[in-house]
């Protein structure tokens, strides 16, 4: 279980640091700025290559929201649900915090968002809180069927971390103007703890609406998707 633990640890850590790091330091740098497009990429690189790297180990969940959906979805025994959502909380923090050593050291830094996801005043297109809802609870539920799907026992397994990499990148395509991209609740509360803005007001919307779409999206996928597996036929997705 240390070991599944760890991965999960350091899978997090990464997509914080990778995902987080490329808005900070590349979005906007002068004449070779990433846009938003790059950060996009950026955070689906983070998880297609975790996923590689350790998802073999932990199942490759790095999401509190997945976690939770893989549960319901009888991919991950309710007991190591706590203990991944620990690790993975932990691993977001000190990805975050790395992130700010460095940041901070530059000489006009100020902390502002720090790539924190927020609804009204603190979203970058001045989308309601309903419309930032929504969105996350939409997004994560149609990442927990691509990951269902993709790591299913009828799918090619080899190339399941490219798809779940590529929904995460579509997902920040369509969402960062809208409150920054979340589906994640441990890099929502890892940025919001550095931010200057006021995003940890807000925080609880970017954990409470992706665990709604996990829990969703595990049930679509259950019940009207998944191709006959059994718990038993496909342990926990390792």
């Amino acid at each position: 279980m240390f070991r599944k633990l760890s991965a999960e640890f350091f899978g997090t850590f990464w997509l914080v640091f990778g995902g987080c790091g490329s808005a900070l330091i590349a979005a906007g740098f002068p004449t070779l700025g990433i846009g938003f497009v790059g950060v996009a990429l950026a955070f689906g690189l983070t998880v297609l290559t975790m996923a590689y790297a350790v998802g073999p180990i932990s199942g490759g969940h790095f999401n509190p929201a997945v976690s939770f959906g893989l549960c319901i979805a009888g991919r991950l025994e309710w007991a190591h649900l706590i203990g991944y959502w620990i690790a993975q909380l932990i691993g977001g923090v000190l990805g975050a915090a790395v992130l700010y050593l460095i940041v901070s050291g530059k000489a006009d830094f100020t902390a502002g968002g720090f790539a924190s996801n927020g609804y009204g005043a603190l979203s970058p297109g001045g989308y309601s809180m309903l419309a930032v809802m929504i969105t996350e609870i939409v997004l994560t539920a149609a990442f927990l069927v691509v990951i269902l799907g993709a790591t299913s026992t009828a799918a090619a397994g080899a190339a399941a971390p490219l798809a779940i990499g590529l929904c995460l990148t579509l997902i920040h395509l369509i969402s960062i103007p809208v409150d920054n991209t979340s589906v994640n609740p441990a890099r929502s509360i890892a940025a919001a703890i550095f931010a200057t803005n006021g995003a940890m007001g807000q925080v609880w919307m970017f954990i409470v609406a992706p665990l709604i779409g996990g829990a969703l999206g595990a049930v679509i996928w259950r019940y009207l998707l998944s191709p006959g597996e059994s718990p038993e036929q496909i342990g926990q997705v390792e």
